[in-house]
């Protein structure tokens, strides 16, 4: 699970978190996520302006979506419906980041200063006009999207999957990208339960690399590793 430092933590005096005791109770489910320190202080649902205080924050909430999602096993959210889970919303401290701010935070992670760790598929703009065709009168849903998080990038996928297929011994073996994905044999896997466009992109990478071959129509990929 990713861990917070505590150079990533640190927020300027004005914003710096209460040594008081949690507002969120202890969980009793022990595969329950832990959140960090900061989601239980109330500056930290709102980015501040001082521009290196703002850069700690968006680093910080950067660090807790990737734990966040990498402990549920997910590869994509949606940024509206997200905005009403947990991993947003603070219900015991009354706090919840803003559609703007959350915003922020995912730009934020896809640049290069965020180190590429998200990407948008479905851009803030692209969900405004999809949803204006729909839904003249607009509502909570504009300007959502939806973008991957890179809790690994692609190519730390790609060497995921090439060491299961050598030490599984399953080079020169034909998968089909539902194996990978949904397979019994991957089960216990981070890429288990993989988006089928992740997985291909993945899947891309190894193929640039020149150790493996996919192949097939659109719905019945397989893939053969060397």
């Amino acid at each position: 699970m990713t861990s917070f430092a505590s150079s990533n933590t640190t927020l300027a005096p004005s914003v710096a978190p209460s040594t008081s005791s949690s507002t969120t109770p202890s969980p009793t489910d022990p595969t329950a996520f832990a959140y960090p320190a900061l989601y239980n202080y109330p500056p930290f649902f709102t980015l501040q302006p001082i521009l290196p205080t703002r850069h700690s924050q968006l680093l910080s909430w950067s660090l807790l979506i990737q734990a966040y999602t990498r402990h549920h096993a997910l590869f994509s959210l949606s940024l509206i419906d997200a905005l009403s889970t947990p991993l947003f919303h603070n219900r015991p401290l009354h706090r919840r980041l803003s559609l703007r701010d959350a915003r922020a935070v995912i730009d934020y992670m896809c640049s290069k200063d965020g180190d590429m760790r998200a990407e948008w598929i479905t851009t803030p703009s692209t969900a405004s006009n999809v949803l204006k065709k729909s839904n003249p009168s607009g509502g909570d849903e504009e300007g959502g999207g939806r973008f991957w998080v890179f809790w690994r990038k692609p190519d730390e996928w790609a060497n995921l999957i090439e060491s299961w297929v050598d030490s599984t011994g399953q080079k020169g073996v034909v998968l089909t990208l539902y194996e990978l994905a949904e397979g019994d044999a991957t089960r216990g896997q981070e890429f288990h339960g993989m988006e089928a466009e992740l997985l291909s992109r993945c899947l891309g990478v190894s193929v640039k690399r020149g150790r493996a071959q996919v192949f097939g129509a659109e719905g019945g990929e397989g893939v053969k590793f060397f």
